[in-house]
């Protein structure tokens, strides 16, 4: 499985589902240390793959005992090396890290390194994004309050996993480990969803009203627009885009738990779709979730930093331009537009919008801040985007930005 996932052919997570299927004889608590174990070789690939060029044997079997070893106790994996191995464990766990090279320490592609060394407070960013992610979950208003539901969840078996509120959502509970949510009562009747904080809050700069229609641009599976629609209070029209048939099919089951009725999936052509033609300057709100390098989500997926490489991220930029001018075409004049991605970097985020902007005169820039104070009300922003880090806000790394149009229109 592990040499599989070092192919980057395929995500990380689908090579292990897929494998786990195959392996149905395995325990709840050896999937779990598996799994784990696994993402920590990805999370920490380059620094091991450096430690592994000692010691003997199969290579992929030494990137496996350094991620097991972050798994289990010393002595119960002990049991299962030689004595060789041992001692070569027992060396590499007095390795001092600290004099490692910077991209070999925080195990990023030396191209990832130069970009992110550059950010603000750039190593207790790339650290955080090392570390594994707690689970978020979002409570369906339609449904289910968030102090009823953290009530329930302490009192019954998810107690385990110290559900608590999240600190800026007034929707969100965080959860510590891998709880099995899927197989929850609660779940099953659509009162929770999984969904990071970060995603929560950048939803709510959207901040749809009653009766609206608006357009989740790139719905993908569907997250951001069930919280649209709550918003809404299920009323209006909510056109759920994707230029994919099967994230849109994926997400339908959840469009179905979760009470709302005001949806409407459409699979998009991804130039001149003709139904997108027919909503130019309709929508009072347009959110635009773009297709981005994913960096920020690096805690959940940390083969991303290997799979993405400089060219790719070109790619990205420019598809990234091409929705946001195509989506733009849908808000009416006064309408508002939000931009967002679940990325770190600048050029796919602040110099986007820059971009856009200085090609879009009829579009000006808001205050996010500003928009977003009377829900997320600890939540302090610096200048005008939303901007989420994991080592400041505890959340996956977002960006997003609000824009308005002129209620003109376009200008001339």
């Amino acid at each position: 499985m592990l040499g599989e996932m070092l192919q980057w052919q395929y995500p990380a997570d689908a090579v292990l589902s897929r494998w786990l299927r195959a392996h149905p004889k395995l325990g709840a608590r050896d999937r779990v240390e598996l799994a784990d174990g696994v993402f920590d070789v990805l999370r920490h690939l380059r620094r091991y793959r450096q430690f592994a060029e000692s010691g003997t044997g199969p290579a992929s079997r030494r990137l496996a005992i350094l991620g097991l070893a972050s798994v289990f106790e010393p002595a119960k994996l002990d049991q299962a090396l030689s004595a060789e191995e041992k001692a070569w464990l027992d060396h590499v766990r007095g390795i001092d890290v600290r004099g490692l090279a910077p991209a070999v320490r925080w195990s990023l592609p030396d191209w990832l390194a130069e970009r992110l060394s550059q950010l603000d407070d750039a190593e207790a960013l790339i650290e955080a994004l090392n570390q594994p992610a707690p689970l978020d979950l979002r409570v369906n208003s339609l449904k289910a309050e968030r102090d009823a539901m953290l009530q329930a969840l302490r009192e019954g078996p998810a107690a385990r996993f110290e559900p608590r509120a999240t600190p800026y959502s007034p929707w969100g509970i965080r959860m510590q480990g891998r709880p099995p949510i899927n197989r929850w009562p609660m779940f099953e009747r659509g009162e929770i969803e999984v969904q990071d904080e970060g995603s929560q809050i950048l939803t709510a700069l959207v901040a749809p009203r009653r009766g609206e229609m608006i357009i989740d641009y790139c719905a993908g599976a569907g997250g951001k627009t069930l919280l649209l629609g709550a918003l809404m209070r299920s009323t209006g029209r909510l056109y759920a885009f994707d230029v994919s048939n099967a994230r849109l099919a994926r997400a339908k089951p959840r469009f179905a738990r979760s009470g709302l009725s005001n949806i409407v999936p459409v699979v998009i052509d991804a130039d001149n779709d003709q139904r997108v033609r027919r909503l130019r300057g309709k929508a009072h709100r347009v959110l635009v979730d773009a297709p981005c390098s994913g960096l920020g989500t690096l805690r959940r997926n940390p083969d991303l930093k290997w799979r993405q490489h400089p060219g790719s991220l070109e790619e990205l930029r420019a598809l990234q331009a091409r929705i946001l001018r195509q989506a733009s075409e849908c808000v009416a004049p006064g309408g508002r537009l939000v931009y967002a991605t679940c990325s770190v970097l600048p050029e796919e985020n602040q110099q986007q919008v820059e971009a856009f902007l200085a090609a879009n005169p009829d579009f000006e820039l808001l205050d996010a801040g500003e928009i977003i104070t009377d829900r997320c009300k600890n939540l302090t922003l610096e200048g005008p985007y939303l901007s989420m880090r994991p080592d400041r806000h505890g959340t996956d790394g977002f960006f997003a930005a609000a824009m308005q149009r002129s209620a003109a229109g376009r200008s001339a």
